[in-house]
């Protein structure tokens, strides 16, 4: 007996009687041998299944305890959450390997280091066999790719579709599944068979409008079918979605097939009239554009929207659809609008997954580096505003960083600044190490852009404990100072608000609201709207902490900073921060914690609401189940939460705990390392000697 396991759809087990040959009938192609026909495995709940996915993804590797825990409760981990991946592990052994002599080491789910592997044949996965035969460098005939296709269940990890760890090969597997359809359609054509191609074909760029090579082939098939106008009014189909999707013309394998078409069936005539037509049509708008744009041999100064309009007009007719270019020139425009406010940065953020998933597609891991590195958008806030998108952009700059040369020093530095920046709030030292090794090629390069990106992922990796503000003060200076020497605007902008933030968290309010007034400048001159969002936010905190103001009044300057949020694009800063700066506040002036939704933040506001709600059991019960607080700019301020709901529930060991965490930020104030609430003076919580 031996074991398959599928993911191809819903993850599932089978155990098959039949030697382990291969695919059927000893051809490289075929569904899973024997699976029709093998009894199926009980994988028990969804967190079984998660583990063993999660080990195929791995594909062999050893996956630490540790990640299996993060992975499996990526918000907040129960205790006891190693235990009970360990129960799952053992409950699979025994569901895998069921004759395995007790006390006898396990042969396919192994126990390696800090964790574990899956130590399966090449063979025994259906998406490891799929795609073994459908990325195989030689001709595939149809029989074998037919059999890879019916190997597809429903959606790759079907069972988990918003699970991070999952997303990369999820992705990497739909592709493949993609391109195997227009293999096999290619393989139809070739053995003279083009009328097969046509149903799937059909139904194959329904689904997937954007893809030109299917379109190709559809219509090259109908053409082979004597189809001749059905052909022609796919490849007007094609042109139409391309334009409304994409907003592109088609690319030249297109066009030449059109051109192609349109020769035979009219005996060229049609065709020379079509090719001419359009170059007059094209030297016309050439020439008007010209026109426009000369008064008698003196160029006139157009208007921003015209000079814009006439660009892109010249570039998306002189640059083919499917040039390399146009994923070089995308990333530019997409760091522009990224920082041109709420709509503009949730824009770019879409677009650049997409962006992304096209390079890979190409197979190019220098222009896919270039396309990932390239988007070095100044990053100020430590919660990732899409952390299921941040950990497929993190796993491409993986993937990408492994295929590149170890003499790509430039390109790898970026991918490792992305994966830094990216990482944000994740408790791993691999980011932090990134982010080291990113400033440290940078400055062997002399690049201060690449150096300015590289510090910006410093950054980002500087919460590991409390009290760090003094380091990234430093790291703010140092950006302020080469962003101005090297005319870098976003990277002055950032290392402003980040001394900001620094100078806030030790009480220097006088010294950060310079910061704020310098950055304030800066985007006014250059356009930069959501840099309002923080300077706002820090002047609350500044009449918050200093003055003596009312709590009242200061509630009130909060709520109105919370006014600019609205639209600002940043769901990772949005929620649950305004109810936690009033609490904040609240707890400060001794005052009850309300009833709110706290967001992220419930796990540490949580025990001082039913405090105030005077339900102590429930409190102690929460208090003990929170977590550490992620590695953030707000961690002293949670930290000093949890210390006063200890304090006032006499809970000594989670009192210890916060006092033990808060030790190294003694002299800061909690919560101001953000540069947008506050909480009063650490050393008022938990005893913390200052």
């Amino acid at each position: 007996m031996r074991v398959e396991i599928g993911v191809l759809g819903p993850v599932t087990a089978w155990s098959v009687a039949a030697p382990a040959a291969g695919w059927a009938g000893s051809a490289p192609g075929g569904g899973l041998e024997g699976s029709a026909a093998g009894a199926a495995i009980g994988l028990k709940g969804p967190a079984h299944r998660a583990v063993l996915a999660r080990l195929v993804v791995a594909r062999g590797r050893v996956v630490p305890v540790g990640h299996l825990v993060d992975d499996l409760w990526p918000v907040a981990a129960p205790d006891g959450a190693v235990a009970a991946v360990r129960t799952f592990v053992a409950a699979l052994r025994r569901a895998l390997e069921p004759d395995r002599p007790r006390r006898a080491p396990a042969s396919l789910l192994v126990t390696e280091g800090p964790g574990y592997a899956l130590r399966a044949g090449p063979d025994s996965v259906d998406a490891w066999r799929f795609e073994r035969v459908v990325t195989a460098d030689r001709p595939l005939g149809e029989d074998e790719l037919t059999t890879a296709l019916a190997l597809w269940r429903g959606p790759a990890y079907a069972d988990f579709p918003e699970a991070p760890w999952a997303r990369a090969d999820r992705a990497r597997l739909a592709e493949l599944r993609l391109r195997a359809v227009e293999r096999l359609a290619e393989a139809r054509l070739a053995a003279g068979r083009p009328a097969a191609a046509v149903a799937d074909l059909d139904a194959h760029v329904t689904e997937h409008p954007w893809r030109e090579e299917a379109w190709r082939l559809l219509a090259l098939a109908l053409y082979r079918s004597d189809r001749q106008g059905d052909a022609l009014a796919v490849l007007r189909r094609a042109r139409a979605q391309l334009a409304d999707r994409l907003g592109i013309d088609p690319g030249p394998a297109l066009r030449r097939l059109e051109t192609d078409i349109l020769r035979h069936e009219a005996e060229g005539h049609e065709a020379e009239r079509h090719d001419a037509e359009r170059h007059d049509a094209e030297r016309h708008d050439a020439e008007r554009h010209d026109g426009e744009r000369h008064d008698g041999g003196r160029q006139r100064t157009a208007p921003a929207g015209e000079v814009w309009a006439g660009v892109a007009a010249d570039y998306d007719r002189l640059v083919a659809a499917g040039a390399r270019a146009r994923l070089d020139s995308t990333v530019g425009l997409l760091r522009g609008l990224a920082v041109t406010g709420g709509g503009g940065l949730a824009a770019a953020r879409r677009h650049r997954v997409a962006a992304i998933a096209a390079a890979e597609e190409l197979g190019d891991p220098a222009l896919t580096a270039r396309v990932i590195g390239s988007y070095d958008v100044p990053a100020v806030w430590t919660r990732s505003d899409d952390p299921v998108q941040a950990a497929g952009i993190v796993a491409a700059a993986e993937r990408t960083l492994a295929a590149l040369p170890l003499d790509a020093a430039a390109a790898r530095a970026r991918l490792l600044a992305t994966i830094a920046v990216e990482s944000r709030g994740v408790r791993d030292d691999h980011p932090r190490a990134c982010a080291l090794e990113a400033e440290r090629l940078a400055r062997e390069l002399d690049d201060p852009g690449l150096l300015a990106f590289a510090l910006n992922g410093v950054f980002m990796q500087s919460c590991h404990r409390t009290g760090l503000s003094p380091e990234r003060d430093a790291v703010g200076a140092e950006l302020i100072g080469l962003a101005a020497a090297h005319g870098l605007v976003t990277a002055e902008v950032l290392g402003h608000l980040i001394r900001l933030q620094a100078l806030s968290a030790r009480g220097d309010f006088a010294g950060a609201g310079r910061h704020a007034d310098a950055a304030d400048r800066l985007a006014a001159r250059h356009e930069l709207p959501l840099v309002a969002v923080f300077t706002t936010w820090f002047r609350a905190l500044r009449q918050a902490a200093t003055g003596g103001t009312p709590l009242p009044v200061a509630e009130a300057a909060f709520r109105r900073a919370a006014d600019r949020l609205d639209g600002a694009g940043m769901p990772g800063l949005e929620r649950g921060l305004l109810p936690l700066a009033v609490l904040c506040l609240r707890v400060w002036h001794a005052e009850p914690a309300p009833d709110d939704d706290y967001g992220p933040y419930e796990p540490w506001c949580r025990p001082l609401v039913l405090i105030a709600d005077g339900r102590t059991t429930q409190a102690r019960e929460a208090l003990r189940n929170a977590p550490d607080p992620p590695a953030d700019l707000l961690a002293e301020a949670l930290w000093c939460l949890l210390a006063r709901a200890a304090t006032l529930l006499g809970d000594q060991p989670v009192r210890d705990r916060a006092r033990a965490a808060l030790a190294p930020a003694a002299r800061e104030i909690a919560g101001a390392a953000s540069g947008l609430l506050t909480a009063g003076p650490v050393a008022g919580y938990a005893s913390v000697p200052v």
